[in-house]
């Protein structure tokens, strides 16, 4: 079976979410966990968490994606910024308990010309000051594209991070197709290679979810601009072989694709025609 979903509003709560999800024809979704462009989360309403947690058990969900606010910069030149990170996530991650054994997705951040190793060793510091033994939620990093001076463009910038981390067994990647191919990674022409060398670097393992995303721009563009699935540089067919391949395709995958919902069903048919059993 095909793990797919899209983005949806929390704004009316988690068994809202986890029904739109079905109507849409997935079995996940993703969501922000507060505010996207601000700091203010939702209050954990019990009975809705519970609601929600009958629900995706009735209905076979596969893990659900909960995504940081886009506000949090972990290596930021400045102190207040990474310390308001640091707020940020480990609220987030108590909150996270209320639906255990999920994802919570972040970006690594920007270094703002403090250079890549000072972003690695901020980000790095940042996860050993938020993560718990306890905690059931997985920490993904997610690949980025290389806009700027953001961290997260290589694999070995990812696994550079890790490998500082303490309780690494906590943390994995969401990979976002959009961000490779943008990065430089060839999922076009070349997918078997690419993932050989994430595997090489970091270990598929490592690899936990999917954004499928096609992307506005051409390859190793750096641009971080996401397209229809299909309408873009990587292409339909690309996109079939991803959600086929051996090593994904038990993966959970996140539509962050430029549509309304009616949109995202159509996406997710398209996807469910071409996956193959």
């Amino acid at each position: 079976m095909l793990n797919i979903g899209c983005h949806l509003s929390a704004s009316k709560g988690f068994a809202n979410m986890g029904r739109e999800a079905i109507k849409l024809g997935g079995n996940t979704f993703q969501f922000f966990t507060r505010n996207p462009r601000g700091s203010k989360a939702k209050d954990i309403d019990e009975k809705d968490v519970q609601e929600f947690l009958k629900l995706i058990q009735e209905n076979n969900f596969a893990t659900i994606l909960a995504h940081a606010p886009y506000t949090l910069n972990a290596c930021s030149a400045d102190e207040n910024t990474r310390n308001f990170t640091i707020e940020v996530m480990k609220d987030d991650l108590a909150r996270m308990e209320y639906i255990p054994n999920n994802f919570y997705n972040f970006h690594p951040g920007s270094h703002v010309k403090q250079g890549v190793e000072m972003g690695i060793e901020y980000i790095s510091g940042m996860l050993n000051s938020v993560l718990t033994e306890n905690q059931t939620t997985t920490v993904l990093l997610e690949t980025m594209a290389g806009k700027g001076t953001e961290v997260g463009r290589t694999f070995e910038e990812l696994q550079e991070i890790i490998k500082r981390v303490k309780l690494s067994n906590k943390v994995g990647i969401c990979l976002d197709t959009c961000h490779v191919y943008d990065a430089g990674y060839d999922i076009v022409s070349n997918l078997d290679n690419v993932l050989e060398q994430f595997d090489k670097v970091i270990g598929l393992n490592k690899l936990c979810a999917i954004h499928l995303n096609d992307s506005m721009n051409p390859f190793e563009s750096h641009k971080d601009r996401h397209q229809k699935i299909g309408e873009g540089s990587i292409g339909l067919d690309a996109i079939i072989n991803i959600i086929n391949h051996p090593a994904l395709r038990k993966l959970p995958f996140f539509l962050e694709t430029p549509n309304e919902l009616d949109g995202y069903a159509k996406e997710i048919r398209l996807l469910k025609e071409n996956y193959l059993e």
